[in-house]
């Protein structure tokens, strides 16, 4: 579905051109409070308990009424994850390249892992709405000076986000695995390695006997971030030097 204009319905929603006003009584009701009140929703219950109904039934108006903002759920989620990111931190510019990356994505990984739901939505696509256009702007801000080509940056702009994404998917995960055990993540790790290398067959797994054998060294998970994010910046400032 178009406007008049040619563009897309969800995109002229997330870019709040949709709206104007009309005659007789003004609307108790706009896009920002219909997302508010859905990312809310999503918050306290989960994004699977986000339907229009619930939503209508948490504002006290009728599914229906909905339907003026909204076009469907496929386009409230979608208009949620842009409200939920949020703009990006403003990083001054330094001519360092690596640290002011490294904000961004900590501060990315911050965002998600107080909103869990945004990692379990689908990617549909490139960043469209106002709020993750800022943040792909900002990140490619930071590689302004690097020399790298805009395909490059395009590419260091899908690997990083894919790699905050993917960790904070895995930290809830496992802090979901481990919630009614009451163990910390290092507990859980070292309770683990310290059982299954009792089990295993260290002639037949001898290299995983011998790291388990060696004992973790409590690390927390921001340490798993950090280093998992260090490890993807390495091989940028590689690209960097060689260009």
């Amino acid at each position: 579905m178009t406007d008049e204009a040619g563009a897309p319905a969800t995109l002229m929603r997330l870019w709040r051109r949709s709206e104007r006003p009309t005659r007789g009584r003004p609307s108790v009701l706009d896009i920002d409070g219909v997302v508010a009140a859905a990312v809310d929703l999503a918050d306290r219950e989960g994004v699977a308990n986000v339907t229009l109904a619930n939503v209508a039934k948490d504002l006290g108006v009728t599914k229906m009424s909905l339907y003026r903002h909204i076009g469907s759920k496929a386009e409230l989620l979608e208009l949620m994850a842009d409200f939920a990111i949020g703009d990006p931190p403003k990083v001054e510019p330094t001519g360092d390249w690596r640290a002011e990356l490294t904000t961004l994505a900590e501060a990315n990984r911050d965002v998600l892992m107080s909103h869990p739901w945004l990692v379990e939505l689908p990617l549909s696509g490139p960043p469209a709405g106002p709020h993750a256009v800022a943040w792909m702007d900002a990140f490619l801000r930071t590689l302004r000076e690097t020399g790298l080509d805009w395909g490059t940056k395009g590419g260091i702009l899908v690997l990083i986000g894919g790699y905050v994404r993917l960790a904070c998917a895995q930290a809830l995960q496992l802090a979901e695995g481990r919630k009614d055990s009451g163990l910390s993540q290092a507990q859980a790790e070292q309770a683990y390695g310290k059982g299954l290398a009792e089990l295993i067959d260290p002639e037949r797994f001898p290299d995983a006997v011998g790291f388990l054998s060696a004992g973790l060294d409590g690390s927390e998970q921001n340490s798993d971030f950090d280093f998992g994010l260090g490890v993807v910046l390495d091989g940028i400032a590689a690209l960097v030097e060689a260009s």
